[in-house]
């Protein structure tokens, strides 16, 4: 089948400058950003049912941007003024920086991982153990960090504070791309609550992300493209690499 219509399921970036329109103008196809997920967190009434006080903690772990997005929204939903004393430590340098959007960059007080994986985050939590850790995560979350802060007897507390909803989108409108990218298992999920007899046929499939991967591959689709590799650490470097290769 040629690539007529591709869907990205992630929102429309704010720059006309992104790499995706560079490969729609020169591979010929039409391009669509359509999140098939959205992030929200509780409600100020949900988090206190959790029986949680912020305030007794002396230090946060943030695995994503969501994760402080929703934490320092519901921190003012809640009237809770977090102290310039708090530590953050986040999963890579890139979250590390985002936490600026809400408190003035300090090293001294922000640390962060090199890699992208917990476990690497976890010697820097070692070094400072004496520190009570908070850690904000999604009504749907994997144990791997908690089994780790508990293998190396972290004084810690997790507290739900966002969760991920499907985006809405017709079957048949699903069924009209002839390639679909995804980044998250939750959006391979949400294909099957959208579109429950959807059937791959000869549409290109592409995931970002080995949990994403094993949630489309578990869900029986085949994967065309794959991301990130050493040789195309993006999805656009891997949607980029599989066309060339098509049209040869």
């Amino acid at each position: 089948m040629e690539t007529k219509k591709v869907l990205i399921s992630q929102p429309k970036p704010s720059s006309e400058k992104s790499p995706y329109y560079s490969l729609a103008e020169k591979y010929h196809f039409e391009l669509n950003f359509h999140p098939f997920i959205r992030v929200e967190r509780l409600s100020a009434k949900e988090f206190r049912s959790q029986k949680i006080s912020i305030l007794n903690y002396t230090a946060i772990v943030f695995t994503s941007r969501h994760a402080i997005d929703h934490f320092f929204n519901l921190c003012t939903d809640l009237r809770i003024a977090i102290p310039d004393t708090m530590k953050y430590f986040c999963i890579t340098e890139t979250v590390a920086l985002y936490i600026q959007k809400y408190v003035q960059y300090r090293k001294r007080k922000i640390f962060f991982g090199h890699t992208g994986k917990i476990n690497d985050l976890i010697p820097t939590i070692v070094k400072h153990n004496s520190e009570r850790f908070f850690v904000p995560i999604s009504e749907v979350h994997t144990d791997e960090l908690k089994h780790l802060l508990e293998e190396n007897n972290i004084n810690h507390q997790e507290g739900v504070m966002y969760r991920t909803i499907s985006n809405t989108m017709s079957e048949e409108e699903i069924n009209s791309y002839n390639m679909l990218l995804f980044f998250s298992p939750s959006g391979v999920s949400s294909l099957f609550e959208n579109a429950p007899n959807f059937k791959q046929e000869d549409r290109i499939i592409g995931c970002f992300g080995p949990a994403t991967a094993k949630s489309a591959k578990e869900a029986g689709l085949k994967l065309d493209i794959e991301a990130p590799t050493p040789a195309t650490p993006s999805m656009t470097s891997a949607l980029e690499q599989f066309l060339k290769e098509r049209s040869k």
